[in-house]
């Protein structure tokens, strides 16, 4: 009971964390007036580079941060409470890959905001049951599609403004990582679960019979 609520307490202490940064650099963008929006990703520009590292932490507005609040927060800590093994190998490969994926593909313009790790993060969970095929994959699977189902639509250029590549990549980066670690971090099977067939013994049918 102990072990698993030091789990939760590390889970939750970066998902708070992570948020925590978001809204104090939107805080500092505020009461400072210095638009951060610069160092968002600029696709085949080499000073766009460095939007890879900065991109998640900087919105348009408020409105725009709002919306990634709750669902980074919550994915965040189902990526660390229920795949601990690999969460930090996925969140940064999801990270990476996103931002990689739009320098090299998106549209001539600033990306940025967290949507695209939020996009990496459902889609990691989501493939991951299908995948994995174990029971607790499988139940998380069926909440991302309860509480996320229509994200599905932001990976189609279907409203203006909104970086639907950073969705995309984010998500093909989370499918890949699903993949890739498909075998890790599995729930350990209890024994009355386990199939019993290998332990009987069948007597053979009588035309397999060695009697002469």
């Amino acid at each position: 009971m102990q072990k698993d609520l030091k789990k939760v307490k590390k889970a939750l202490s970066f998902s708070i964390v992570f948020v925590l940064i978001l809204w104090i650099v939107k805080l500092f963008e505020t009461f400072t007036q210095i638009d951060l929006g610069i160092y968002g990703v600029y696709p085949r520009d080499i000073t766009g580079l460095r939007g890879i590292v900065f991109y998640p932490f900087l919105h348009a507005d408020f409105t725009h941060l709002i919306s990634n609040t709750a669902p980074i927060f919550v994915l965040s800590f189902i990526l660390f409470l229920t795949y601990q093994k690999i969460a930090w190998r996925v969140f940064l490969y999801i990270y990476i890959l996103s931002g990689l994926g739009i320098w090299i593909f998106a549209r001539p313009s600033i990306h940025l905001g967290a949507s695209g790790l939020i996009y990496g993060l459902a889609s990691f969970v989501f493939f991951s049951g299908v995948f994995r095929r174990d029971i607790r994959s499988v139940a998380l699977s069926f909440l991302i599609i309860f509480l996320y189902g229509g994200m599905i639509w932001g990976v189609l250029p279907l409203q203006q403004g909104v970086s639907w590549e950073g969705h995309l990549f984010g998500a093909l980066a989370g499918a890949y990582c699903a993949y890739y670690y498909r075998d890790i971090n599995k729930p350990t099977v209890p024994d009355w679960m386990k199939d019993k067939e290998d332990d009987m013994n069948y007597e053979p049918p009588f035309w397999l019979s060695n009697n002469s």
